[in-house]
């Protein structure tokens, strides 16, 4: 048998409240029953209207309501609608004409609901049945022809043309079969003697529809009876009742009531049930005698609403008939609604925007009417809320802005509540966690810092610490230190200061100098981890604090070994004058830089005093002849630091009126070195100046010769004597050492100072050989440098055959230069 399918009709919902799209739609498949798990009823993607690369994405599903079995998969791959498993439509279905199965499809982002109805057609699986094998019917031979005995007739659990069909009876002598709508009847065709037949057993055959038909039988045993006239009659021929499921037990639904005219042991009846299933049978029990029809077990209007029962009166011989009795199961509020979580975002990033969808509640009852209407409800306090959607479907939303660092999880307590009376109500908790987004820059605990050192520390002491906190998770809230770069006086301050990344703590780089640098900034930045990263930067002032690392720095007089140094004090000069006064500086600030002033050592302990902060020398008394001219006095100045420091200086002071009176001044001088070194200065300056002198007078005789002698360089060729020319060059005698001959014409510039060779033309093809060379005595050069009066022809051209190196005239003319520059 095909499968068929049949879109039954679509729709969109919106809701206005927040402009959640949910669609909705029916589609219906119609399938045989008994096919093997997997087969393919259709491809209801396609069938939908739905992408199939969406269906994963999008957690397409079959959903079912509470513990309902799903009958039926889909493959998000491909779409196809599979049966989840063998389907039995006799067990699921009963006898009902129609057995259509409910599933729905469930998709996300957007929410859609589709039903699909799953329409399970019949197959002929099922034989006729007779409640029994053996039918027993006592008929009076008094029975006329034509009489009629029922028989119940066979049940097939199939339906339609696959149910009973036909009956057929084993031929005989004295009974046909008469069939009837709803009803199978033996009905006698000759009349019956017991005397010649007691007893007659017939063979029934019912027989369904299908293709191969399918049969049950049963065996009817006749035993002739005399006389019994009347057939038990019910006083209704369908009974109804009405019964509130979760009744007691033993509750009496209704009583059935028959009568049998005849009288004695002919008119007495008993009550059975006719053919019905054993799970109806185990809910209610009949009462022989009484006709009264109980519970035996609790009924459930969600399991079952309806029950039909075939009855059966039978009088004391054997006659028999039916009734049938219909029980409504009527729903009371006995179920309470229950919440199911079919999705759910979790956790939730705490920057998504208000509206937005982080869950799918779905709520069941399963009460009809007004018990099953729900009313669903969230704790206060949370910013949630739900938005109904799709039939008992509701969405759970955001209502506002999510913050990790205030709430980091919420247990939302989804209430529901049906419309029953008394109304039934249960609830679930929802735990949503609230993923972490870095939204936070780490945030130091202090606006500033200050760090104080004192100079001379160590390379890679700590300064101080910094703290950032950052309200964010793991590795958002990781913070990591680092110093920014800038400079210090000139220098990268990476050159100063360093930061632990993990701890924050601070290290001094180098030692530091009060006396260079008193105080600096430094800008830290905390960073965390996150992606991206945020920053913050903080401003550390590191102040340096002063040691009494330095001496106090005599100005005046100055130490000895750098001069030589004495003070004149009148013979007049009364007690309390001031003679001299000691300077003294120190590098250092505070109370390391107050300096005091003390005389350790003097010529004449009792004559001179100093001020023990002013430095000022004075005389405590007048002086007396009697008072040596030389004085020598030994100060001490010392700082105020811990421990003090100090430095010394002598002061020599003559008691006089005028130099005059005043012996060498050797004499006081206790150090040779200044006398050795005053000697020193005055030969070298004796040497310079004598060089300086000479070399003057050299460049004096120089300029006078040009004068005198203005062309000679320049317009006549000049040979120079083979004694200046150095080692391997050719002499102008021919002594033939000369490896090649060249001759140049030689020029000077006119003018210059410092003339240079201009070598113009080589003549190695037309030298003269060494024994024709020109020649000239030294007599000759000293008619050109020496008489005035003897200049060379113009226009002659003296050639001259000689190799000149270049560089030597170079170097004296440098040399004379740097006499002069001396």
């Amino acid at each position: 048998m095909g499968i068929t399918r049949f879109l039954i009709h679509g729709c969109v919902v919106v809701s206005m409240l927040l402009s959640f799209n949910c669609a909705t739609g029916d589609i219906s498949y119609s399938f045989p029953e008994e096919m093997k798990g997997g087969t393919v009823i259709g491809n209801i993607a396609k069938d939908l209207g739905l992408e199939t690369s969406k269906l994963s994405t999008r957690k397409a599903r079959i959903d079912v309501e509470g513990g309902d079995e799903r009958f039926c998969d889909l493959n998000v791959h491909n779409g196809d609608l599979t049966v989840a498993d063998r389907i039995d439509r006799e067990g699921l279905c009963g006898d009902k004409a129609a057995c259509v199965l409910k599933q729905e499809l469930m998709l996300e982002s957007p929410l859609e609901l589709h039903r699909i109805n799953l329409h399970i057609q019949d197959v002929n699986d099922n034989s006729p049945q007779f409640k029994k094998e053996l039918i027993h019917i006592d008929i009076r031979e008094s029975a006329v022809k034509g009489a009629r005995f029922p028989i119940e007739e066979a049940h097939d659990a199939d339906i339609g043309k696959y149910s009973v069909q036909t009956y057929n009876l084993q031929r005989n002598d004295n009974f046909i079969l008469g069939v009837g709508t709803n009803s199978v009847e033996l009905v006698l065709n000759e009349e019956l003697d017991r005397e010649n037949l007691k007893e007659i057993s017939l063979l029934l055959t019912a027989l369904d529809g299908g293709s191969p038909q399918r049969s049950g039988t049963a065996v009817i045993h006749v035993t002739v009876l005399d006389a019994n006239d009347n057939v038990p009659v019910f006083n209704q021929a369908v009974y109804k009742a009405s019964l509130p499921e979760n009744s007691a037990i033993d509750t009496v639904v209704l009583t059935v009531s028959a009568t049998d005219a005849d009288e004695g042991l002919n008119g007495e009846v008993n009550y059975d049930f006719g053919h019905i299933s054993e799970d109806v049978k185990s809910k209610f029990s009949i009462d022989r005698k009484t006709g009264d029809i109980k519970l035996t077990t609790s009924v459930d209007f969600e399991t079952a609403s309806t029950f039909e029962l075939r009855i059966t009166a039978k009088d004391g011989l054997g006659l028999t008939s039916y009734a049938k009795v219909i029980i409504d199961v009527t729903d009371v509020n006995d179920n309470a609604p229950v919440i199911h979580l079919k999705s759910l975002s979790n956790p939730v990033p705490e920057n998504v925007s208000p509206g937005t969808e982080v869950g799918i509640i779905n709520v069941q009852d399963r009460d009809s009417e007004k018990n099953r209407q729900v009313r669903c409800s969230l704790q206060q306090n949370v910013p949630f809320k739900l938005v109904p959607s799709i039939k008992n479907y509701y969405s759970l939303v955001t209502t506002g802005q999510l913050d990790r660092e205030v709430v980091s999880d919420y247990n939302i307590t989804i209430t529901a509540t049906d419309e029953g009376s008394p109304p039934l109500s249960s609830s679930k908790s929802v735990h949503l966690s609230v993923a972490d987004i870095n939204d936070n820059p780490p945030v130091f605990e202090e606006q500033s810092y200050s760090a104080y050192v004192s100079e001379n520390n160590k390379a890679g002491s700590t300064l101080c610490s910094v703290t950032a906190r950052d309200p964010d998770w793991r590795q958002n809230g990781t913070v990591i230190y680092s110093v920014l770069a800038g400079e210090v006086n000139g220098a990268p301050v990476s050159s100063y200061v360093s930061v632990n990344g993990d701890t924050g703590v601070i290290h001094a780089v180098r030692s530091f100098d009060y006396e260079h640098m008193r105080s600096f900034q430094v800008h830290v930045m905390a960073r965390d981890n996150g992606s991206p990263p945020l920053s913050s930067n903080v401003t550390v002032s590191v102040f340096i604090s002063d040691v009494n690392d330095n001496c106090p720095q005599i100005l005046y007089p100055a130490p000895e070994g750098s001069s030589f140094m004495t003070e004149l004090v009148p013979k007049a000069a009364h007690g309390g004058s001031v003679v001299s006064k000691v300077i003294a500086v120190d590098a250092d600030s505070g109370q390391n830089a107050w300096l005091s002033y003390h005389i350790v050592k003097s010529t004449d302990p009792g004559l001179f005093t100093i001020g023990v902060h002013s430095g000022e020398i004075r005389t405590q008394r007048d002086i007396s002849q009697s008072d040596s001219m030389k004085q020598n006095l030994i100060v001490s100045v010392k700082d105020n630091g811990q421990p003090s420091l100090s430095a010394t200086c002598s002061m020599y002071l003559l008691i006089s009126d005028n130099l005059a009176e005043v012996p060498e001044l050797k004499d006081i001088s206790y150090d040779e070195k200044n006398s050795k070194l005053t000697s020193y200065l005055i030969i070298a300056l004796v040497c310079v100046s004598t060089f300086f002198l000479t070399f003057i007078i050299i460049i004096l005789g120089v300029r006078f010769c040009r004068r005198r002698k203005p062309r000679l360089l320049f317009d006549g060729a000049v040979t120079i004597p083979g004694a200046y020319l150095p080692p391997n060059y050719a002499d102008v005698d021919g002594t033939g050492t000369l490896r090649s001959a060249y001759n140049y014409d030689a020029y000077l510039t006119t003018g210059s100072r410092t003339s240079d060779f201009k070598f113009v033309t080589s003549y190695n093809d037309n030298t003269l050989p060494a024994d024709q060379t020109l020649r000239k005595s030294p007599t000759d050069f000293a008619d050109v440098f020496g008489d005035s009066d003897c200049s060379p022809e113009v226009g002659s051209n003296y050639r001259l055959e000689f190799l000149a190196n270049r560089q030597n005239v170079s170097f004296l003319m440098h040399c004379g230069l740097s006499f002069f520059i001396l």
